[in-house]
């Protein structure tokens, strides 16, 4: 979420500490142009949310 711009904010929840470890963690992660078009691929989900 966080490659997607500057205005595009995940907000993530967690219920212990090592969740919120795990989720901040994440802002360390860097995706490739590559990684990103290759998600872009991935065909959107069918059916609804739940």
């Amino acid at each position: 979420m966080l490659a997607r711009g500057e205005y595009v904010i995940p907000i993530p929840g967690t219920k212990t500490p090592k969740y919120l470890a795990d989720n901040a963690g994440a802002a360390d992660v860097e995706l490739s142009p590559a990684d990103l078009a290759e998600l872009d691929a991935l065909p959107t989900p069918d059916g609804g949310r739940y």
